[in-house]
């Protein structure tokens, strides 16, 4: 079975830092890009940023400085590190991988083949 599965989320002030992670089982990971989505209360779902097969990333401008997508240590995880956290973080966040991105459209979430259960990033101010 595909899953994907992300994790780390949790109760964090502004300003501060948290890691959520993305582990993938059911299919050859390095075959795939992973994105980041994240959806706020009464809000659309957006990308946060992405990791494609050869390392390449991107990022939302919302967070750009701040947040940095990475391959995991561990087999078939990629990592968000979050800094510098703000209140407008406050969401739940999901990864997705995506097979053949078409990699200008990473924000797309048609362009993704699975998806993960989100974890929720709650910022206090």
């Amino acid at each position: 079975d595909v899953q994907l599965q992300a994790f780390g989320g949790g109760l964090v002030q502004a300003g501060g830092s948290l890691r959520l992670s993305c582990a993938a089982s059911g299919f050859t990971f390095d075959d795939y890009a992973i994105g980041w989505f994240r959806q706020a209360p009464g809000k659309e779902r957006e990308g946060v940023s992405v990791i494609s097969r050869n390392g390449n990333t991107n990022y939302a401008d919302s967070v750009k400085g701040r947040f940095t997508i990475s391959s995991g240590s561990a087999k078939n995880t990629v990592y968000l590190q979050m800094t510098n956290v703000k209140p407008e973080d406050t969401a739940v966040y999901y990864c997705a991988a995506a097979r053949y991105l078409l990699f200008d459209l990473w924000v797309l979430d048609v362009e993704y083949d699975y998806w993960g259960q989100g974890t929720l990033v709650t910022v206090s101010s």
